[in-house]
């Protein structure tokens, strides 16, 4: 999908992390998960439920916590405390990877001189995530909504972005995988693009890349 406008009006790119630029791998969740006679998928449904995951990414609970959390009502699924229990912790804690070619795509416009904010909701130890990903200098700034206390698609969190990007709402390309944060972000003013692929990105910022690079 493309961007609502020519990508040289932009002065800023803020995008989000997981789904973009970050993925996981949930092989062996997976594989737990048949094992205990669960659908594949339960675990991350359970995860990501808002009474579990919304405190998460506000920083208000702990990795263990909402490891515990999980495990807690896998076990009204017929889970044994043990298979509840790994789990958790197995779902919190699973390996990640980057795609290098949106990687390379997003340093390229920060060096054509447009300002990169990762907008994400994500959790307290994400410096820590990035640092293992070699992505710890990746973006001029990042908002990290566990520690903003506002989680997309509050209004608030789009706000905080463009004030850290020191860009107006409307010289701003939001891109995010998810279309309820895509819809806040142009409610605020801002250029949205549905993020699907990375030929999506390439599309909007070809025309950015090309004018800044000469």
């Amino acid at each position: 999908m493309t961007p609502d406008a020519d990508a040289r009006t932009f002065d800023a790119l803020l995008c989000d992390l997981d789904g973009v630029v970050r993925f996981y791998d949930h092989s062996e969740v997976n594989r737990l998960e048949r094992a205990a006679g669960l659908a594949e998928g339960a675990t991350m449904r359970i995860a990501f439920a808002p009474h579990n995951d919304l405190p998460l990414l506000l920083g208000r609970i702990s990795r263990e916590r909402w490891a515990q959390a999980i495990a807690g009502d896998l076990l009204a699924h017929g889970l044994t405390e043990s298979q509840a229990v790994t789990l958790g912790r197995v779902f919190s804690t699973v390996p990640s990877w980057v795609d290098p070619g949106v990687v390379d795509l997003l340093r390229r416009a920060r060096a054509a001189g447009c300002t990169l904010v990762l907008v994400t909701n994500a959790t307290t130890w994400l410096e820590q995530d990035l640092a293992a990903l070699g992505i710890a200098d990746l973006a001029d700034h990042i908002v990290n909504s566990s520690l903003v206390g506002v989680a997309k698609p509050d209004p608030r969190i789009y706000r905080i972005a463009a004030e850290r990007a020191a860009v107006p709402a409307d010289r701003c390309l939001f891109v995010d995988d998810r279309q309820e944060n895509i819809d806040a972000a142009r409610a605020h003013g801002m250029t949205g693009l549905l993020y699907r692929e990375p030929a999506d990105l390439r599309t909007a910022l070809a025309p950015l890349l090309t004018d800044r690079s000469g």
